[in-house]
């Protein structure tokens, strides 16, 4: 896959995640240096009447920011379930991507 610029960058891994009316893609990517980075990407469906677009925010994490990135995001997360929200049980939210994927299997027999 060639960027704007004309270089390579071949996809090395690639996960997505529905969550709900959102889809976010986890996408590691390599330079030309033969080094890593990972971009996020929040993609979100608008409908316009009878034509829908698709609304994206890309963030691009480098190797250097992978752990402060991480520790932030974990504890953020943590701060959520344990100070603020102590009273939801978030295991219910783990099976729901099972549950969306039986959906979809059903749609289409």
């Amino acid at each position: 896959m060639e960027d704007r610029r004309g270089y390579d960058r071949e996809d090395i891994f690639s996960k997505k995640v529905k969550a709900g009316k959102r889809t976010y893609f986890f996408d590691i990517k390599s330079t030309r240096g033969n080094d890593y980075y990972l971009t996020i990407t929040e993609s979100k469906r608008k409908t316009n009447g009878d034509s829908f677009s698709y609304e994206k925010h890309k963030i691009f994490l480098y190797k250097e920011d992978f752990f402060k990135f991480a520790e932030a995001l974990n504890e953020s997360i943590e701060h959520v379930k344990n100070e603020l929200l102590p009273d939801v049980d978030f295991s219910q939210y783990e099976n729901e991507e099972e549950e969306n994927s039986y959906r979809d299997e059903l749609r289409w027999e």
